[in-house]
């Protein structure tokens, strides 16, 4: 989870399971770089680091566009 990413995050994508950017659309850095990697990735939640919690478990459906907790 990020507010947004830029290529100096690009190695950090290699140990992640999925991509939750609280801005971004389908072509910022953090969803191109997702969708080379094949990781799930959701982007534009406003308010998203105040929700998710460090630590807490959720599930990305990058397809449906939608993060549960």
């Amino acid at each position: 989870m990020a507010p947004s990413t830029d290529p100096g995050w690009t190695p950090l994508f290699l140990k992640v399971s999925a991509i939750v950017m609280e801005t971004g659309g389908f072509l910022s850095h953090g969803s191109i770089v997702a969708r080379e990697y094949g990781i799930p990735a959701v982007v534009n939640i406003p308010g998203a680091m105040k929700v998710i919690k460090d630590g807490q478990l959720i599930t990305v459906d990058g397809d449906g566009g939608k993060v549960y907790l």
